[in-house]
C-alpha cells in the first residue's frame, strides 16, 4: 500500500502541529521518522490510522481494490504497549488473530522474541523490554497492508534491539513499515530511509 500525504494540517487549539505536510510512502518500503517531541511524529500516525481527523489536507491510500476491502490498513505498535495486562503474551496475540491460528503457531512465533517461560505468565508480571517485544510481535503478525511503530525500541537495550531489528525485517514481508525513532543508528540498522520531521514543515527529506 502506498499513502500520499497532500498539504496535511493539524493544530491543538492555537498550536499547529503539522502545517503543509506532503510527502508520499512507497508501498513495500522502510521509512524512518526523526524529529524532536512535539514535531508531530504520534500526530501523523494517528491521522494514518484514522484515529484522528486532520484538519486540512488529504491522505490517499493506493492498494490493490481486493486488497484494500479485505486486509485492515495497519498494524500499529505506540507508545504505550496497549496490551490487556492479565493475559499472557498468548492470549494477547490470539485476541488479534483470532481462532484460525494455532496456539502452537503462535508460541513458536513469540518465542523468537521471548523466553518460553514468559509466553503463559500475565503481561503484568513481564518486564517493561518484554512487553515491548510482545507489542511489535502482534503487530508484524497481524494482517495488514502496512505497520506503524511510534518509538518500538524504548526500553530495549542494544542486542536487544538488534534482534528485534532483524525479526521486523524477516515479518515486513513487502509490507509498507513506518518507524518512528530518535536514533540514527536504528536507521541504519532498518536499513529505511530517513525522513525528517522539522516544525510546520514536516515531513521533509
Amino acid at each position: 500500500m502506498t499513502v500520499t500525504l497532500e498539504n496535511l494540517q493539524k493544530s491543538y487549539g492555537p498550536l499547529p502541529v503539522l502545517s503543509g505536510c506532503s510527502f508520499t510512502f512507497q508501498s513495500g518500503r522502510t521509512y524512518c521518522l526523526m524529529g524532536p517531541s512535539g514535531a508531530g511524529k504520534t500526530t501523523l500516525f494517528r491521522i494514518l490510522m484514522g484515529l484522528e481527523k486532520a484538519d486540512g489536507g488529504t491522505v490517499r491510500f493506493e492498494a490493490d481494490g481486493e486488497a484494500l476491502r479485505g486486509v485492515p490498513r495497519f498494524s500499529a505498535v505506540f507508545q504505550e504497549d496497549r496490551l490487556c495486562e492479565t493475559f499472557s503474551p498468548v492470549e494477547n496475540l490470539k485476541l488479534t488473530l483470532g481462532k484460525s491460528v494455532p496456539e502452537e503457531e503462535i508460541r513458536r512465533e513469540l518465542s523468537l522474541l521471548l523466553p518460553e517461560e514468559s509466553l503463559s505468565r500475565p503481561v503484568f508480571t513481564l518486564s517493561g523490554g518484554m512487553k515491548r517485544r510482545t507489542a511489535i510481535c502482534r503487530a508484524m503478525t497481524a494482517p495488514s497492508l502496512a505497520i506503524v511503530m511510534d518509538e518500538p525500541f524504548t526500553g530495549l537495550d542494544e542486542k536487544t534491539k538488534e534482534q528485534v531489528i532483524r525479526y521486523i525485517k524477516s515479518r515486513q514481508r513487502g509490507r509498507l513499515l513506518i518507524i518512528s525513532t530518535h536514533q540514527e543508528e536504528d536507521v541504519r540498522l532498518l536499513g529505511g530511509e530517513l525522513v525528517t520531521l522539522t516544525g510546520l514543515t514536516s515531513p521533509a527529506l
